[in-house]
């Protein structure tokens, strides 16, 4: 009579074997078996494909779109960052390689001079960026599919990798998972043997 008392600590292990084995079976076995005329194979090896296009998918319309990277790149504030960079190196060039490479007419252009073409220069190029960022990213779109990039990469991931990845991002979870199949199995062992003692 008194091994009744074990049921719960049976039912507890029988829960927490189970949700391993289950958490187990999600990358195992990684290439199809067949047992006993059942075909088995873990569950993200045997969908790493439709996984992998459904995360390109995911990526692309939910975290992170071309137009969001197109709208940051092309942003004002940018191409300020950009122009004293620009600035000092067309400085650089008429007061310095200029004068290296045409000293002739290097002569003849004093620094109000230069200052004033380098103005100008400025001014174009300020207006040009912007032109040549737009075209450069509309090209850059048609040849980038972010979607195929992340679907192509996340399919070419062994399995070994692709249970490292899930491992390391949902290692708690899935220890929660197997403790929670412990204790709910513990939890149905004690109501078995309250059944038990009623009846």
């Amino acid at each position: 009579m008194n091994l009744i008392y074990l049921i719960p600590f049976i039912s507890a292990f029988i829960g927490w074997f189970t949700n391993w084995v289950a958490i187990k079976m999600l990358f195992h076995p990684r290439e199809p078996k067949k047992i006993l005329g059942l075909t088995i194979q873990g569950i993200f090896p045997k969908r790493q494909q439709v996984f992998a296009a459904k995360l390109g998918q995911m990526v692309t319309r939910e975290l992170i779109s071309f137009e969001e990277i197109e709208a940051r790149i092309l942003a004002p504030n940018h191409l300020q960052r950009i122009l004293p960079v620009v600035d000092n190196h067309i400085d650089q060039f008429l007061k310095v390689k200029l004068a290296e490479t045409m000293p002739v007419i290097s002569m003849f252009i004093g620094d109000k001079t230069t200052d004033q073409l380098k103005k100008v220069f400025m001014g174009e190029l300020e207006m040009l960026f912007p032109q040549l960022l737009s075209q450069y990213m509309a090209g850059l779109k048609t040849e980038l599919d972010l979607e195929k990039m992340v679907t192509q990469k996340v399919s070419a991931f062994s399995s070994d990798k692709l249970e490292q990845i899930l491992q390391d991002i949902m290692s708690k979870e899935f220890r929660f998972i197997e403790v929670l199949g412990g204790i709910l199995g513990f939890i149905i062992g004690l109501f078995q043997v309250l059944l038990t003692l009623l009846a």
